[in-house]
């Protein structure tokens, strides 16, 4: 009998023990501390860094009223190529959620038109037309936050930019009857994205997504104008996607 009564009283005992630990750690939990870095990086005025990344371009054709009339022309299709990108920027702080940014750039790309069988395509290299852009890319951009989370913080990105293109051929007298493809050397666009703001020890890691949209014509005509070539296009826009790595 004391036995079982010793028994039941260190039973007790431990199960008190437990309870007193247990209200004990509810009343003052352990919380892991976190390590917040550049607590006060987003509060600068203004502040520069760099980018770098890659880019894919596409075209979208508009087509003369009468092009679809002959079931056997095709769209011309476009083989792209991926770029690459480089670039500084700076950033000024309009408040907690939103910051304007202007990003001057260098990007590079590469497209090759591929063009259905014309009838008036005599040689086999008439039916595709590699073009190579270099954009001096200037965009100015409006960047919204949300409440940074520790050390992580999500925002989409947009706005407008001009592109000047290096490698237009916008001046040169030769057109496609000499292989020699024409675009205007300056465009307009619209961009749209969205990326996440890493906070490092030194800096700040910022990869995000793009989408770029000409909404101007680009297409120079040749001096025929039943060219195959440009005659039975009415509008040319560039489309391109970039994958921007931005360091602050």
């Amino acid at each position: 009998m004391r036995k079982n009564r010793s028994s039941f009283l260190n039973t007790f005992l431990y199960v008190f023990a437990l309870l007193n630990v247990s209200i004990s750690l509810a009343q003052y939990p352990v919380v892991k501390e976190r390590i917040i870095n550049l607590p006060n990086f987003d509060k600068k005025t203004i502040h520069f860094g760099y980018f770098l990344g890659s880019n894919t371009y596409d075209f979208k054709f508009e087509y003369i009223p009468t092009y679809y009339k002959d079931l056997q022309y095709k769209d011309v299709a476009v083989e792209q190529k991926k770029g690459f990108l480089v670039g500084i920027l700076a950033d000024l702080r309009i408040n907690e959620y939103f910051n304007l940014r202007f990003e001057p750039g260098l990007f590079y790309n590469q497209r090759i038109l591929q063009y259905p069988e014309f009838p008036e395509f005599t040689r086999e290299s008439d039916l595709t037309r590699e073009i190579k852009s270099t954009y001096i890319h200037l965009p100015l951009l409006l960047k919204v936050s949300t409440k940074r989370i520790n050390n992580f913080r999500p925002f989409i990105i947009g706005g407008v930019s001009t592109d000047f293109n290096l490698s237009s051929n916008q001046k040169n007298s030769d057109d496609n009857a000499s292989n020699v493809f024409r675009v205007y050397n300056q465009s307009y666009n619209y961009e749209l994205g969205l990326g996440f703001d890493f906070y490092l020890y030194y800096f700040k890691f910022s990869p995000s997504i793009r989408g770029i949209f000409s909404v101007q014509n680009e297409l120079i005509p040749d001096a025929d104008i039943e060219s195959p070539w440009t005659g039975k296009i009415l509008n040319m826009f560039s489309r391109g996607v970039a994958v921007v790595i931005t360091f602050e």
